[in-house]
């Protein structure tokens, strides 16, 4: 079966009215299919274009452009335990953010789903459908603008189709990691996505990802911290992508070698499209106030490219994580990724990205294979 071979009806809803009707029917523990669209055009945040869902053999495509959510989704997929299941959401999730604060009650995300139950890891939604339902899904619009009013029939039918085959996958899925006792980490991973969606004030410990400060003595990396920080809450105040206020190029040579007057600070951040007056006066005077003890010691230590016995323990602890995923039939990568493992050598805390389930199953493997 191919796409062009079922059309399904979705009505077009842009009326509060008329989506408070088709959300009517859904209650406690039902399963509803939800998808997005969303464009990102020069902003920080993804703008949903478009709301696709599916419940018991109806769907439905709704304007997020001319109608408030809010209020008419958070009963239905927050206060209830609805199950919600959608595909690689991470992303629908934070378009959803302004709607539905702290995600759906209940997700079920078929990708992870499939990574568990042996199909891989970033499995496709398209080769999903196509090995679990035998349906292929036309990708023809997948760069369409979504902004755009009116939509194609032909974006319709293919937003209206990445719905239609989420409930016979789900249950496929959900009867698979029943089988191989995989329910509960599913869910547990599941969580774990809604709750970096809704972390509004993004990462604490933005510093870290940033190898190059690795050297760099504690206060120096606290001001890298303070400074990427403020670059991600301006970024979300302005509504800008964070390369608008500051490369991250640019934010190690400033931190590096602070600027000592405003005009040199100008200078090096000329052609900064988000950077403005205002803006610039606070990154200078941030860069100039003095750190406190306090700060200094709640950044985390940033950690560098492993050496010697750390890169042994790495590569000791990949070879366990390989074998314990060959055991599990679950992909390494799904088991415990190479960052974790570096973050845990190079620290020695256990990382909270292997906390949950994965402790259960890795703690004892990996402590003993600490350097030292």
């Amino acid at each position: 079966m191919t796409s062009s071979d079922v059309a399904p009806d979705a009505p077009w809803i842009e009326r509060r009215e008329a989506l408070d009707a088709w959300l009517a029917p859904i209650g406690p523990h039902a399963v509803v299919g939800l998808d997005t669209e969303f464009m990102r055009r020069n902003t920080f945040y993804p703008q949903l274009a478009l709301l696709q869902l599916a419940h018991d053999e109806r769907y439905a495509l709704i304007d997020p452009l001319t109608l408030p959510l809010r209020e008419a989704l958070e009963p239905v997929f927050a206060a209830q335990p609805v199950v919600t299941v959608m595909h690689s959401a991470g992303e629908d999730l934070e378009a959803l953010a302004p709607h539905l604060p702290d995600g759906p009650h209940t997700l079920f995300d078929t990708q992870i789903a499939a990574a568990f139950v042996g199909m891989g890891l970033g499995i496709s939604y398209r080769a999903l459908v196509g090995e679990l339902v035998g349906a292929e899904l036309d990708k023809g619009e997948t760069r369409s603008d979504w902004l755009q009013r009116p939509l194609t029939d032909s974006q319709k039918l293919y937003a209206t189709l990445d719905v239609v085959h989420l409930h016979p996958v789900h249950a496929i899925l959900a009867e698979r990691l029943a089988e191989r006792g995989r329910t509960a980490w599913h869910a547990e991973d599941c969580a774990r996505m809604k709750r970096r969606a809704s972390h509004r004030e993004g990462d604490p410990q933005p510093q870290r990802g940033f190898k190059a400060a690795s050297e760099w003595p504690r206060e120096k990396q606290a001001l890298l911290r303070r400074v990427l920080r403020w670059r991600e809450v301006t970024a979300r105040e302005l509504d800008k992508p964070r390369s608008w206020l500051l490369e991250d190029v640019q934010a190690l040579d400033l931190v590096g070698n602070v600027p000592d007057a405003p005009a040199k600070l100008d200078e090096r951040t000329r052609g900064t499209r988000a950077l403005r007056s205002p803006q610039r006066q606070e990154l200078f005077d941030l860069l100039h106030r003095p750190l406190d003890a306090e700060e200094i010691e709640t950044t985390a230590p940033v950690v560098g490219h492993p050496v010697g016995e750390a890169k042994r323990a790495i590569n000791e602890m990949r070879s366990a994580v390989d074998t314990l995923a060959v055991q599990l039939d679950i992909p390494p990568g799904l088991l415990c990724a190479r960052r974790s493992m570096e973050e845990y050598v190079m620290t020695g805390a256990w990382p909270e990205a292997l906390e949950g389930w994965r402790r259960g199953v890795l703690h004892e493997r990996l402590s003993p294979l600490l350097p030292g």
